[in-house]
């Protein structure tokens, strides 16, 4: 048997390669939409690949399912667990297999068992893995998806929040309490293979290891430490952080499909400022994805800043409207990577692009912006002429912040300009100071005079300064 692990670090999304190397076969669990890799691995091992598993219908990147059937057509082997609300549409071109608890397929010699395990998502799957090219005649792992993490599990509040479907959070908790005590009766020496790692917003505390057994976690999984469904339920909905405003998008989109790859138009590529300024001036939106500290030096006025690392694709998955084309200031090295993170999470309406060194080098009026230190803030604060805004996470906030300042998490701002100061300074913080950034190119590009962002963001202010809460 033959087990590869491919790992997205923008969107900490873990996805396997599975192979029965006496037969030639390979299955892919939860595959992502960009599948060069597995191609790549399955040609080097003289593998054919033959389906793709699905743990659940996600909702944070595009399944790359489909990508794999038009190019392989390979089976689908997907959940049929939950209500009409929770099935997989536009499948019928497709050779599919529909899942419910207790089933098994096999490839190869591999086995796959189903396990219902919703709680995630009421038509979440797991799927426990025998190799029978040997003399093994129990199951080596299990592939939770998004049911349970390394030191973590699956959020039941996605629906609810993402999805807007009301009153999902508390009865996809308690649905997720039978799930964890279901999980807790398999053996100790099962490896666990999750869909996530940390970083991920599809649960709260979920760790940076790989993989873990099941024994592992039942004894230090924090889930797994209750006897009592209500403590249960308390504990998992505390302190969930807000979800990505695309997770609603991608429910949508792995529901139904969305267009292939080679479908998507290709792109534009500007070479004059004064193209884009035109952009700009007709209200397109136009990304700069320079550092920030690059973008605060010089930028063209009416740019946004989301700058092309880790962070990236969910930056761009709160700030993007889906409906809109939008165009981009990159380095042209980087493009194939851009393009591989924007289309991960669905964002196909990316209509062009320019060498971000050739625009700004033909423009003599860039605009900057400057930071603020806690010191300059503070005397700023004792005047009364500033307004903060903190554009960190809830829970964040929660657990301390700058006295008086306006909490507004970055991913919202967009959507609450209304509420930010015409007749005061505005200093945009957050942590340490990157996402501050990122929000201080917002306020500017949408006609905020002068907004500065704080150095060193709450961290340094916690150092530094008294006046929080």
């Amino acid at each position: 048997m033959l087990l590869r692990y491919y790992y997205d670090e923008k969107l900490a999304h873990a996805s396997y390669l599975v192979g029965c190397q006496a037969k030639g076969e390979a299955v892919v669990v939860d595959p992502m939409r960009n599948i060069a890799p597995y191609i790549e691995t399955a040609e080097e091992e003289g593998l054919k690949i033959v389906g793709a598993l699905e743990t659940h219908i996600h909702a944070d990147f595009v399944s790359g399912s489909r990508e794999l059937a038009d190019r392989f057509d390979t089976k689908l082997y997907i959940s049929d667990e939950g209500d009409a609300d929770w099935k997989y549409q536009n499948i019928d071109h497709l050779n599919y297999q529909l899942l419910k608890d207790g089933d098994s397929f096999m490839i190869g010699n591999l086995v796959f068992d189903v396990l219902h395990t919703p709680g995630h998502t009421p038509e979440s799957i797991s799927f426990l893995l025998t190799d029978k090219g040997g003399v093994a005649d129990e199951p080596m792992g299990i592939f939770t998806g998004d049911f349970v993490f390394v030191g973590d599990i699956g959020r039941p509040d996605l629906l609810e929040k993402a999805a807007g479907i009301e009153g999902t959070s508390e009865t996809g908790a308690k649905v997720m309490y039978h799930s964890v005590e279901r999980f807790k009766q398999l053996p100790d020496h099962l490896q666990v293979w999750p869909a996530h790692g940390a970083g991920s917003a599809c649960g709260k505390a979920l760790g940076a290891v790989p993989s873990s057994t099941v024994g592992y976690e039942k004894r230090f999984n924090w889930a797994m430490q209750f006897n009592d469904q209500a403590s249960f339920v308390d504990a998992l909905l505390e302190g969930q952080p807000e979800p990505p405003k695309y997770f609603a998008v991608m429910k949508h989109v792995n529901k139904v499909g969305i267009q292939l790859i080679k479908d998507i138009p290709a792109l534009s590529v500007m070479t004059d400022v004064k193209d884009v300024e035109a952009l700009i001036a007709e209200g397109t939106l136009v990304i700069d994805a320079r550092d920030v500290e690059e973008f605060a030096k010089g930028h063209l006025k009416g740019t946004i800043n989301v700058p092309f690392n880790k962070s990236f694709t969910n930056w761009m998955g709160w700030i993007v409207d889906y409906k809109q084309p939008f165009y981009m200031l990159i380095d042209e090295t980087d493009l194939d990577e851009i393009l591989v993170a924007l289309r991960s999470i669905g964002i196909d309406n990316l209509a062009g692009y320019g060498q971000v060194a050739t625009i700004l080098n033909q423009s003599d009026a860039l605009e900057a912006y400057e930071t603020v230190t806690v010191n300059e803030l503070h005397a700023m604060i004792e005047e009364d002429k500033v307004q903060v805004i903190d554009v960190r996470n809830l829970t964040e906030y929660n657990d301390g912040h700058i006295a008086g300042a306006k909490h507004i998490m970055l991913g919202t701002l967009q959507d609450r300009l209304n509420e930010v100061s015409s007749d005061k300074q505005v200093v945009v913080q957050c942590e340490t100071g990157f996402r501050s950034a990122i929000g201080t190119s917002i306020l500017q590009a949408n006609g905020i005079e002068q907004p500065l962002s704080l150095e060193g963001g709450y961290v340094a202010w916690a150092n530094h300064a008294p006046a929080s809460v």
